[in-house]
């Protein structure tokens, strides 16, 4: 009686112990099947780009998509939706699924807009985020040959009015509230200077009248300018990058010429609608980084006039957030939107 006590007993025990034992088996099975986000891309993605096709973020962007279409294996189709200096298209994927296959192609507009408009549509410190930087190019300032400024310090001496014969220079601008707006802005700002500010649709009409002389200096991209001073048809004073460009190894900085701490390099990259998953992120800054590192695609980037990212993919988020509060600061009594 007493055995047959015990060893129902100790059936019931074996029973718990496999009961135990199969729930675990379960509960790591239902664990293990857990859905696990599919690799990116695994269909089309669309690069939203802020201005119109043929300026230098549309071209750099269809670049970039080709080269991913053809890494990768699935389309990536570029989207041009410009207008407000590239608020429209940076709206429009702030309001898209935060999934990686909508991104945004932007440059350093992206920072400088909100000290040029009252209301963006979006918040740009908190709706995008950073993804990866792309390209740096710096802005240039450059004068006819025979213009009477032979280098940058003599046409800031002008702008000051302490040389009449030459006249205060007029500059030519991609346009109001430019990266190369604020630019001459803020050489203006720390140098007394007071060059009068022409703006145009874009660098390329502003090189025109440049070349022409019909104004005296031009501050715009150094990609869209270095043609026509390897032709000899344009001077270049100085860069506005902190450090010389590898597109212009003989042009000074800024800076080197004596104005400390001047610096306006201007980015092109990728951001995202904020919320976009951290391994998906981390995914795109992949691709493009492998695709970066290829010496043909970083001969393809020199060639069109870009110089090449030497931060962290991860640190464009910072530098985004930086560049915001840089530039409304730097904006503070520079009127962006004047002629």
């Amino acid at each position: 009686m007493l055995e047959a006590s015990w060893l129902r007993r100790l059936g019931v025990g074996v029973a718990a112990l496999l009961a135990a034992a199969a729930a675990v088996g379960v509960a790591r099975s239902n664990h293990s099947a857990e859905p696990v986000s599919p690799a990116w891309p695994n269909g089309p993605v669309t690069l939203v780009v802020t201005f119109p096709p043929g300026g230098g973020t549309d071209t750099l962007a269809r670049r970039l998509a080709d080269r991913l279409h053809h890494k990768l294996g699935q389309p990536f189709v570029v989207e041009n939706r410009s207008g407000a200096s590239g608020n429209i298209g940076a709206q429009a994927v702030a309001r898209s699924k935060a999934d990686g296959y909508t991104l945004l192609v932007a440059n350093s507009s992206y920072a400088i807009n909100p000290a040029v408009f009252s209301e963006l549509g979006f918040d740009p410190a908190n709706d995008l985020t950073g993804v990866i930087n792309i390209a740096y190019v710096p802005s240039v300032i450059v004068t006819a040959p025979e213009s009477p400024w032979p280098d940058l310090l003599s046409a800031i001496e002008a702008g000051r009015g302490q040389a009449p014969e030459s006249g205060v220079p007029a500059y030519a601008s991609c346009g109001n509230g430019t990266p190369q707006h604020l630019a001459a802005g803020m050489l203006n700002r720390s140098t007394g200077s007071q060059w009068l500010h022409v703006p145009y649709r874009g660098c390329g009409p502003a090189l025109i009248d440049v070349l022409s002389g019909t104004v005296g200096l031009g501050v715009v991209t150094a990609s869209s300018a270095l043609p026509h001073i390897a032709a000899g048809n344009l001077r270049a004073l100085a860069v506005t990058s902190a450090q010389r460009s590898a597109l212009l190894p003989d042009t000074p900085t800024i800076a080197e010429l004596g104005v400390t701490g001047y610096e306006l390099n201007q980015w092109h990259g990728l951001l995202a609608p904020t919320g976009t998953p951290n391994e998906v992120m981390a995914q795109i800054r992949k691709a493009v980084s492998d695709l970066l590192a290829e010496p043909t695609m970083q001969h393809e980037l020199r060639s069109m006039g870009y110089d090449l990212p030497q931060e962290t993919p991860e640190s464009f988020p910072e530098i985004i957030q930086s560049d915001l509060k840089r530039f409304a600061e730097a904006a503070r009594g520079i009127d962006l939107t004047m002629n």
